[in-house]
């Protein structure tokens, strides 16, 4: 799948979003090891801290459905700046897929290319535990 597939993905999934606090909706599409793509969109909630971002809502819909291989996985954001996750949706992907490619998507359609492990040099994992 091409990078700008994957991002047109992610830009429909950020129309599903649930954000009637933030007014900031944020989708994404996660491409998994078998070329399956999967996504997840922002649910908030009054408990804020009850609020799912896009990435972790993609990534727990993948791995219901079996899926633990993912590849890279665009983010796309309603923002004049390139939406990056949280550290949080950094934590959770690195559990995964500590290589993912991350694209940071902007609302004009330019997006930039990293790896996750660029973005989250030093995460928690079971062998520090």
């Amino acid at each position: 799948m091409t990078d700008r597939e994957l991002i047109n993905i992610a830009r429909e999934a950020m129309v599903n979003a649930y954000v009637p606090y933030s007014r900031f909706p944020v989708g994404a599409a996660l491409e998994c090891e078998d070329g399956t793509v999967v996504t997840g969109s922002t649910v908030e909630n009054a408990a804020l801290g009850a609020s799912i971002c896009a990435e972790r809502a993609a990534i727990c819909n993948a791995s219901s459905k079996g899926y633990r291989k993912f590849r890279k996985i665009a983010i796309a954001a309603n923002s004049k700046n390139y939406y990056y996750p949280c550290g949080e949706c950094r934590q959770v992907l690195n559990e995964f897929a500590p290589n993912l490619e991350v694209l940071s998507v902007r609302v004009d359609g330019r997006y930039v290319s990293y790896k996750l492990a660029d973005l989250f040099p030093q995460p928690y994992t079971n062998e520090l535990a």
